[in-house]
């Protein structure tokens, strides 16, 4: 494959990174799929200070590849985050969840490339105004926490694409080789991929939670909880009692106790399916396996490069 503007700006053989998934995506992840040739993102949003930097440390010393680290930041410690990532030098960094000003230039000053995650055109032409070296736009497909607004990924791509000027990354709703070269004739550089790397022998998720994406079909999530932070989940038991508070007329106080804390620790990595929360992308339809991330990269590219050749088939002339 030859190299295209993210695959450049990253150092990275394919245009294919797996996001930084909460509770899914530890350094056995991030550094299977940089070493596979996409790049790898350690998920920061669900570790203390102390677990990032043992983290990264065994990110670093599991791969010579580009890696990156996810930052949410409404993140509580935020700076300590920071701290650990310049600490570490770590190459590239991924915000989301806030305001790409707020430490976009102080990671920039210590040579950290960093891209922006957002789910409009307005935020991705603020990330670009505040300096960041690319974006991803993610629309309404994806998984775990998602824009209020409900714009696929098929709509988001060409009209951010039509006023972006830095590298566009695409995420949501792609898992497949057929899937990413989609993304990218609509216009982004590269696609960003989580769900698919869930059902991962790498992923950090407990292995019940990894059986359940696998046997989740069409329609099989929803977008829920948009009053306080929009969220896509599986439906169990716990999606059900959010649905009845809704049907109840529950006040956003009272959506906010049945949530609680720690509902998605209790999901993803503690492995409860009746009481946890189940985040995961509406491709969970098409996951059918889990296998090791390295196999989940060769799969993806295979399957882009056949389908780009495809295309040139004699079959789509017309």
């Amino acid at each position: 494959m030859k190299e295209n503007r993210i695959t450049e700006l990253l150092g990275i053989k394919y245009p294919l990174i797996q996001a930084g998934m909460i509770w899914c995506s530890g350094w056995e992840l991030a550094s299977a799929v940089s070493n596979a040739g996409g790049l790898g993102i350690i998920g920061s949003g669900s570790m203390y200070p102390d677990v990032l930097d043992h983290q990264i440390a065994k990110c670093k010393a599991a791969t010579s590849k580009p890696f990156a680290v996810n930052l949410p930041m409404i993140y509580p410690d935020i700076e300590k985050h920071i701290e650990t990532v310049i600490k570490h030098k770590v190459p590239i960094v991924f915000t989301s969840a806030g305001n790409p000003k707020t430490w976009t230039s102080h990671l920039k000053n210590h040579g950290i490339k960093v891209v922006h995650v957002v789910s409009s055109l307005k935020f991705a032409l603020k990330s670009e105004a505040a300096g960041v070296d690319a974006v991803v736009a993610e629309g309404f497909e994806a998984g775990g926490h998602n824009g209020i607004d409900e714009t696929t990924t098929m709509t988001l791509i060409p009209i951010v694409k039509s006023e972006l000027k830095v590298p566009l990354i695409a995420a949501g709703g792609i898992g497949t080789g057929r899937g990413m070269l989609a993304a990218m004739a609509l216009g982004a550089d590269a696609v960003q991929i989580g769900s698919r790397f869930v059902a991962s022998d790498e992923s950090s998720a407990h292995e019940a939670f990894k059986k359940t994406v696998v046997q989740t079909v069409d329609g099989g999530t929803k977008l829920t909880l948009k009053e306080l932070t929009p969220v896509r989940l599986i439906k169990n038991d716990f999606f059900n009692q959010v649905q009845s508070a809704y049907e109840n007329g529950a006040t956003n106080d009272e959506l906010k106790s049945l949530l609680g804390r720690g509902r998605a620790k209790k999901g993803m990595f503690e492995g409860d399916l009746v009481e946890g929360e189940l985040e995961i992308g509406q491709i969970a339809g098409v996951i059918n396996n889990i296998m090791p991330a390295k196999e989940i990269v060769e799969e993806i590219v295979k399957e882009f490069q056949e389908a780009r050749a495809d295309l040139g088939s004699n079959k789509y002339n017309f």
